[in-house]
């Protein structure tokens, strides 16, 4: 799928925002999306820590979980629920990590509420709470089994690759 395509496929999935959604105080392109409900959007990751980790958020951009009105909070957890059974075609995952940081204290970094999904795989990880370190930190030290780099030597994938793996999972959604 080539970038326009990709560009066409987020303005559908989310209609009037002109193919761009909001996480926090970042503009995002829609070809990062690859799922929008009425109230919610998943998104491929900018630094994902495992392949697969993707995000779900509300429209609405509100900090805290008990900001969110009682419809915005079911359908966040009734779309993630979609999406982790996408993302489990998707990467062959073993099993996952749903996960949400609630607050700057609980290692939020934007914002905006937003559930993280993260594949697992049997033995990804050397301990499975190791997960949850490179969650607060994103400094992965040798730790893990998958190496991820310092968060100092992470690079930002390109807006191509982004709307490539949002495609991909579409094609999955679509296919489910």
């Amino acid at each position: 799928t080539t970038l326009a395509a990709a560009g066409a496929q987020a303005a559908k999935l989310l209609g009037s925002n002109g193919g761009s959604f909001q996480f926090g105080r970042f503009s995002c392109s829609g070809n990062q999306a690859f799922f929008a409900s009425t109230l919610c959007i998943a998104f491929v990751n900018l630094r994902p820590i495992v392949p697969g980790h993707v995000l779900v958020i509300p429209k609405r951009p509100v900090a805290r979980m008990h900001e969110l009105s009682d419809d915005e909070l079911s359908d966040l957890w009734k779309s993630t629920r979609i999406v982790q059974a996408a993302i489990e075609k998707y990467v062959q995952a073993d099993g996952f990590n749903i996960a949400v940081q609630d607050g700057a204290a609980a290692g939020q970094s934007v914002p905006h509420v937003h559930v993280h999904v993260l594949p697992r795989k049997g033995g990804d990880f050397e301990r499975n709470d190791d997960v949850y370190d490179h969650m607060e930190t994103f400094d992965a030290r040798p730790r893990s089994k998958l190496q991820v780099p310092l968060d100092a030597d992470r690079r930002d994938r390109t807006e191509e690759d982004m709307a490539a793996e949002a495609a991909t999972i579409r094609a999955i959604l679509d296919g489910m």
